[in-house]
């Protein structure tokens, strides 16, 4: 196979500062390397880290910056040492493009727990001292180990968000036993996050219980995404008829709020799991010892579990609701995520806008 040049021009949209404002922008990719697969990007998922990296949020970012790790495309070409690809199949890149595969972490396929900290898709350095970009871009280079098969008949516009979205609510669900029939969850918060765990909720045969504040998100839950239940979680007699009734919580709200009411609704032995990154974490300790519940966070999920949920989705026909958008629409997104402007996610197609 022909080799492409690392000269080759590479196009996609980058924020220049911390306004965060996404314009045109041409860079390098690094050649195909033994390991690497080259992936013509078809659509790229948006995220809040997009949001928080493009406006430098952390502090750690790096201009110029191209966002997202919600990557979906189909091979362009392949290393000498790749086996797993070929070209012409449908792959998927989500949040992190490198690890150490040297420790415990690695070694069980849990790279994103990588000791060392894995190479996120983009705004981070990789080993070879470049600053990773992510899929707001016509194509990327990525070692094999961190690419995901896609179903051929899996649409690509919808698999996106499931490389950041989906794996970040199935992970702590299976980890935490969450797909035993006949048990209730509940769900804080209807968002992106939010409404893959009712989809995956309600594929594990599980109960499942939408907690909002938005009582205009009740008909959506109910009827579209499938939920048993809706509770309006400001209303303290709405959350009161609800004590002790939950097996599992999965919370996805971004935003700070009190964590003792949500604690009540747990059953003894109950398990919270927070995927969002609030502010604070604050909770009277009796609402942790007394009925011996336990609270856990998660992040998004290893190699193995992230093509596991990914074939899991395919053979129940879960796809994530989706707005497909032109990348010259990138900021008005942004924007409109800020608000919550969005049901469920935004997709941009790459390949019919970027140009």
């Amino acid at each position: 196979m022909s080799s492409l040049s690392a000269n080759e021009d590479c196009l996609g949209w980058a924020a220049r500062d911390a306004s965060g404002v996404l314009s045109p922008y041409s860079f390098n990719r690094r050649a195909v390397r033994s390991d690497d697969v080259s992936i013509k990007i078809t659509h790229c998922g948006i995220c809040y880290a997009d949001v928080a990296s493009t406006r430098n949020e952390h502090g750690d970012s790096k201009y110029p910056l191209v966002p997202g790790h919600e990557i979906v495309g189909i091979v362009q070409e392949v290393g000498s040492n790749v086996n797993r690809f070929k070209v012409g199949d449908h792959v998927g890149v989500g949040t992190h493009v490198n690890s150490c595969r040297d420790c415990e972490y690695c070694n069980d396929e849990e790279e994103v727990y990588c000791v060392k900290i894995p190479v996120l898709t983009f705004n981070w350095v990789d080993d070879d001292g470049t600053i990773t970009k992510g899929g707001y871009s016509s194509y990327i280079v990525v070692h094999d180990r961190y690419c995901f098969r896609m179903p051929d008949d899996y649409p690509l516009a919808s698999a996106a968000p499931l490389l950041c979205a989906g794996i970040t609510v199935y992970s702590p669900m299976i980890r935490h036993k969450m797909n035993q029939p006949g048990k209730s969850l509940g769900v804080i918060g209807l968002g992106g996050l939010g409404h893959m765990a009712v989809k995956f909720g309600k594929a594990f045969g599980l109960n499942v219980t939408v907690l909002s504040t938005s009582i205009s998100k009740k008909e959506e839950a109910l009827t579209l995404l499938g939920a048993d239940k809706f509770v309006v979680s400001s209303d303290e007699e709405q959350m009161k008829a609800e004590a002790k009734s939950l097996d599992f919580i999965i919370d996805t709200a971004a935003g700070d709020h009190p964590f003792d009411p949500y604690m009540s609704l747990l059953k003894t032995g109950g398990v919270l799991v927070l995927v969002a990154f609030p502010s604070e974490v604050k909770f009277h300790p009796a609402s942790l010892n007394i009925g011996m519940k336990t609270v856990s966070g998660s992040i998004a999920g290893g190699t193995k579990l992230t093509q596991e949920m990914i074939n899991f989705c395919d053979a129940h026909k879960i796809y994530p609701n989706i707005e497909v958008i032109p990348i010259h629409y990138a900021n008005e997104a942004l924007e409109r995520l800020i608000k919550r402007d969005v049901r469920y996610r935004f997709v941009i197609d790459i390949e019919n806008s970027l140009k």
